[in-house]
Order: C-alpha cells, then structure tokens, then sequence
C-alpha cells in the first residue's frame, strides 16, 4: 500500500464529503494519572487542535517507517484514536472557566474532529457572532458549519451560511470545492437532484481552477475525480444521459490536462460501464478499444501509457461480462452447506460472487461488510456466495482436497461467516469470471444477468458495492 495515498484519504476522513459519518465520538473514561491530568491542563486550545489533526498523518509516518502492512482494520483503527483524541481534548476545554473568544473556534474544530455535531454547533455559533473573530478562522467555522447543516439536510441554514462565506474573504476554492460537494450528496439523497447538480457542478468547478493554479498533490488529483464522478453520478440517477457523457468526456480531458493517468482510467472505465448500463455496448466496447489508442496520443509518458493500457486490457473480460447473463459456477466439487444450486434456480434473487481464497489479507478484511450485507438484505432478496478452490495447501503446507475442505469448514466458523462457500477443483470460475485478483466482487441481478464486477476492497469500494446491492435489490 502506498503510504501517500493512504494519508490522503487519512487527511480528509473527517472533510470529505464521501465519508460517512460513524457517529459522535466519546473520550474513554480510563482515569488518567495526576502528571497527565496537568500535562493536559496546560496545553493551549491551538496546540490541543494541531495534535488532534495532525494525529494521523504522523501515525502513518510512523507506520512507514516501522514498515507495518497497511490494512483496512489498522485504518480505521487509527482514525477512531485521532476522533478520541480530539473528543478527549474537546472535553477537556469545555470545562475550562472563562473561554475566551477564540477558545470557541478551537472548541468548535475539536468537537468536529471528533463528531460531535451538537458541539460544533454549539461552539462554531457562538465564534460566528463574537468580536473581532479573524476572517481566516470566520471562514474556517462557516465551512464547517455549512457541511454540518448539509448532513443534517437542514438546507436552508446551509445556503444561508455558504453565500455569507462566498461574500467574505478569504474564499478557499479546496473549502468551496468541499461545501458544494457535500450539499449535492445531501441533495441527492433527498433525490432533489437539480439542486444537487447545481452544487456538485460548482465544486468541480472549484476543483478545476485549483487544477490549473497548484501543482496537484495525490489529495487534489483524488478530489478532482471523485467531484467529477459525483457530477456524474447525480445526472446518471436523475437519467440525464447527455449531461451525464458529458462530464465523463470532460473529466478525460481534464485527465489528459494534468497528464493524471489513474483520472483517464477512471473516467474511460466508468464511461465504458455507464454505456452498457444504458443499453449501448457496441459503443461501449468501441470506446474501449478507442481509448486504448487514445492514451498512446494522450499521454507522453510511457509509465503512463503502460498503466492505462494495462489496467484497461485487464478490465476487458469483465466488459464483455456486463450486462450478459451469469455464467454457471464450473467444476465444483462441494458447497459448504451441502446443497448445490444454480443461476436458474436463484432467478428472483440478486447474487454477490465473493471470490475469496483462506490466503488473502483483503479477502479476510472484506468479512465484515459481507456479513453485514447477508445479515440485512438477505430478507430482501440477497444471496451471498464466498466462490474458492483449492490450492493444495493448508497453511503453506501441502494437503489433499479433503484436508483442505475440513479447514475451509473450519474457516467459516472461526470468521463466523453465516453465508455459503462454493469450493471447485480448478480455476474455471476465476477465468470465467475475470476473477485473478482477490477479491473480486460479482454481482447479479433478479433477471440473472451480471451488472457489476470490481476487484479490491477498501472503505469507498465496500460503501460502492452496497449501493450496488441497495440498487438491484430495489429493482422489481
């Protein structure tokens, strides 16, 4: 895992829009010692602030350079102790005589580190009307603020709030960006989706001029793809197909502005799955032969040719695969339950295809999340399958199908994983199904035909497959 990228997404936990919000964090109530209790008395509410954000960033550089395997359990791990931290701080303040002015500003940014709303709330308010806040940290709590009320789908004091930034200076285009970006979610949800379109169209607006100004760092080029895809993403739900081909053709030549390779993949593979989700594959397939000549005129980089053409020609299998029916499960020797079943007789149902392997770090980390989803969608209509075979091993040491088979039973129990596995002889299913990084998700629908299919797993792809599985499963 590249460390960067993962303080990225550490960096803007709590800021993105594209995080969902777990919840007002509480400090623990472990009793300190009377040195800590004064060590904690004496630190200043700016200083109470930088270590509680900084946290992060500099466990991670702490993590490198200890060289720990990145894993999403240690991510989130380290994200809940910077929200403790910042609640334990928050606290601390709070009970503090005599606040100064400014004390709110800390207190408010604090409570928001932490997830307390209510605080935040609380605390932003009473520094907005203060006297003589200083513009910067004015305009720091009213973005804030503006995100809060967005959450909370009260829109009204969330417009109110973004003209009143917008008409004051300093005007930060990445807090801007951040702002709209999360009224469009909001909007969105509420299935407003012009007011969500007029947001979304701003912060990508934002986001694209800030392109143009800075060198972009690994965080900017991700915030300019991921407002991009949410301007997308609100046209293709709102069925606005022009606006929606639009975006994805202006976020690829955004791409080739930036010489950014991941946003040209990123931007070619939703376009390619877009168009056979709205019934046009032959251009669908055109396109993808189009852009893998496309990045050789584009790019001027051969490490960047090389990566486009190489991820694109990877995703080639599972192009064809879209929007086709499911492929029968091949050469299976056993199901973990004892009772076989095929597409046919799951017509009616949506399917998630986990192919998984005992060995696999993000196969295991992604258990939780299917568990989850068997145990609440399965009454609406979802069956999850974990599709493996055997490797003649057990534990790196070698051992016969029947060996192995009692370890795979004796997997499932210790992971407490309630839904069925499918275990077949030879790589059949894998090569069918494009399936040769684990984990790879399939999913299909009531009708019996393959509508999504990605590798990997993190916290973004797991929130994208449960839309997924919300999606078809609301489809009758």
């Amino acid at each position: 895992m590249n460390y960067l990228l993962t303080l990225f997404f550490i960096l803007s936990f709590f800021a993105s829009s594209n995080f969902a919000q777990s919840g007002r964090i509480t400090p623990k109530n472990t009793p300190m010692p009377d040195a800590a209790v004064s060590e904690l008395n004496n630190l200043t509410a700016d200083k109470m602030l930088d270590e509680a954000s900084t946290y992060a960033k500099n466990k991670f550089a702490e993590y490198e350079k200890k060289k720990m395997p990145y894993s999403n359990s240690l991510y989130r791990k380290t994200v809940l102790e910077q929200k403790q931290l910042a609640a334990k701080y928050a606290a601390s303040l709070a009970t503090r005589p005599n606040l100064t002015n400014v004390d709110f500003y800390y207190l408010g940014m604090l409570h928001w580190l932490a997830d307390n709303n209510d605080g935040a709330i609380e605390a932003l308010q009473k520094y907005l009307v203060s006297e003589n806040p200083t513009a910067e940290k004015l305009q720091a709590a009213r973005s804030v603020l503006v995100i809060v009320m967005a959450r909370r789908k009260v829109f009204d004091e969330a417009e109110k709030i973004l003209v009143e930034y917008l008409k004051t200076e300093p005007v930060k285009l990445s807090d801007r960006s951040k702002m709209e970006n999360e009224l469009a979610i909001s909007y969105e949800a509420e299935k407003n989706y012009s007011r969500a379109a007029v947001h979304a169209e701003e912060s990508y607006r934002a986001i694209k001029i800030l392109s143009k100004e800075i060198p972009l760092s690994i965080r900017a080029f991700n915030e300019l793809l991921n407002s991009g895809l949410k301007v997308f993403e609100i046209y293709r739900a709102d069925n606005k197909q022009t606006e929606a081909d639009k975006t994805l053709e202006d976020l690829r030549q955004i791409a080739v502005s930036v010489e950014s390779n991941a946003i040209f993949y990123a931007a070619v593979d939703q376009k390619i799955k877009y168009l056979i989700e709205t019934s046009r594959k032959p251009l669908a397939m055109q396109t993808y032969l189009d852009a893998l000549s496309q990045a050789n005129k584009d790019f001027s980089s051969k490490t960047s040719r090389e990566d486009i053409v190489r991820r694109l020609k990877k995703r080639e299998k599972h192009y064809k695969l879209l929007g086709e029916n499911a492929l029968e499960l091949a050469d299976v020797d056993k199901w973990g339950s004892g009772q076989p079943q095929n597409f046919a007789s799951l017509r009616g149902k949506v399917v998630l295809l986990d192919f998984w392997a005992t060995w696999c770090g993000p196969c295991i980390d992604a258990f939780p999340s299917l568990v989850e989803w068997h145990q609440n969608f399965q009454k609406d209509g979802l069956t999850v399958l974990g599709v493996t075979r055997y490797y003649g091993e057990v534990k790196a040491i070698q051992a016969d199908e029947a060996a192995e088979f009692d370890f795979l039973r004796q997997f499932k129990k210790t992971y407490n994983l309630p839904y069925d596995f499918v275990i077949a002889k030879g790589q059949a299913n894998q090569i069918n199904y494009g399936a040769t990084g684990l984990p790879t998700t399939v999913l299909i629908d009531r009708k019996g035909i393959i509508r999504y299919i990605e590798a990997g797993t993190s916290t973004s792809r797991e929130q994208e497959i449960e839309n997924e599985i919300e999606k078809l499963l609301a489809e009758k």
